[in-house]
């Protein structure tokens, strides 16, 4: 019906199937320059989105097929809406995105994460153009550099550096010791991430819905930019804003720690107070001030009966004492 988008060898065009009824997106790749890598990476996503079929949050694979004779490959997928990219330039240019729609599409973002996390997938290139707007609920899409986790594993090593720079995590960009070979020459794996650097691409895009902008967007240089994401130095900056949701701005911290033995999981950010809506209060906030009892009691100590006063006085002593605090 009409080109949907296009970026290198792909093309992507709107089309009717006349015979379910429905709109569908066909992905035509154009093989015939594409290198063992880039052909795996096809492959990858095909084997991926099939194993993940009947997942609501995942895009619908309806069919594909690759052309011999003319080495193309077809791919014909769930059609959206639009994608979160999209979106986020939207409300960029018309400022138009509010603390509700941030909380909404966060959580969206995450269980759709968490499904895949659940069947030992890591995504690795988390980033707003994969996430698919489809009648409202985001889909992730693209699995084309996707890996599949051991079920007694956490994490896989790779051979090279893969993502989208802005959205990268740490690990996924250092080498563990350097460049190591095996007795037939081949350079082995040598970088390590596990699902947690799903959660750090996830953190950087909480960033840009709250800031406007990624935490290492003003870099320009792709060296650099890859330098201040792994140089724990490097401070992130988390400026406050007017009417600024502290709550948001802490799960977002969480997300950016370097170390991702750190980092929370998707489950923990799921049951964070953020999403829950339930208060988030610190231990040491929910201990008794001395102080500001002291002067409660004392307002009201004309106000309460001597045997209320009494009991009242009672109780905060026992609180004090439990909180390891001087009772007054």
């Amino acid at each position: 019906m009409k080109l949907l988008g296009k970026g290198g060898s792909s093309r992507v065009y709107e089309a009717f199937d006349e015979e379910k009824n429905v709109v569908v997106a066909i992905k035509r790749v154009d093989l015939s320059d594409a290198d063992e890598a880039q052909t795996a990476g096809y492959v990858n996503e095909i084997n991926m989105l099939s194993k993940l079929q009947g997942e609501d949050r995942i895009v619908r694979l309806h069919d594909h097929e690759k052309v011999d004779s003319e080495d193309i490959l077809y791919v014909i997928l769930e059609k959206g809406d639009t994608d979160l990219a999209s979106l986020l330039k939207k409300y960029s240019n018309n400022r138009e995105i509010t603390p509700a729609m941030i909380k909404h599409y966060w959580t969206e973002m995450l269980h759709a994460v968490a499904i895949i996390h659940k069947r030992g997938i890591i995504h690795k290139d988390i980033k707003p153009a994969n996430f698919l707007l489809v009648a409202g609920r985001l889909k992730l899409i693209d699995f084309g550099i996707a890996s599949s986790v051991q079920s007694d594993k956490t994490s896989v090593y790779i051979d090279n550096q893969m993502g989208t720079f802005n959205f990268m995590s740490p690990e996924s960009i250092q080498d563990l010791n350097g460049p190591q070979f095996d007795n037939m020459g081949n350079r082995k794996p040598c970088i390590k991430i596990s699902f947690k650097s799903d959660v750090w691409s996830l953190g950087c895009i909480l960033y840009q819905l709250t800031y406007g902008k990624m935490p290492f967007g003003d870099i320009k240089h792709p060296l650099m930019k890859l330098q201040a994401i792994t140089n724990v130095n490097h401070p992130i900056q988390f400026p406050t804003l007017p009417d600024c949701d502290l709550v948001l701005i802490s799960v977002i911290k969480a997300c950016l720690v370097r170390d991702p033995r750190a980092r929370p999981s998707i489950a923990d950010l799921l049951n964070h107070g953020y999403v829950t809506g339930l208060e988030v209060v610190k231990e040491e906030e929910k201990k008794l001030d001395p102080v500001s009892a002291v002067k409660m009691l004392a307002a009201l100590e004309g106000v309460l009966s001597p045997t209320t006063f009494k009991k009242t006085s009672e109780a905060y002593r026992s609180i004090a004492e439990n909180n390891g605090r001087k009772p007054h």
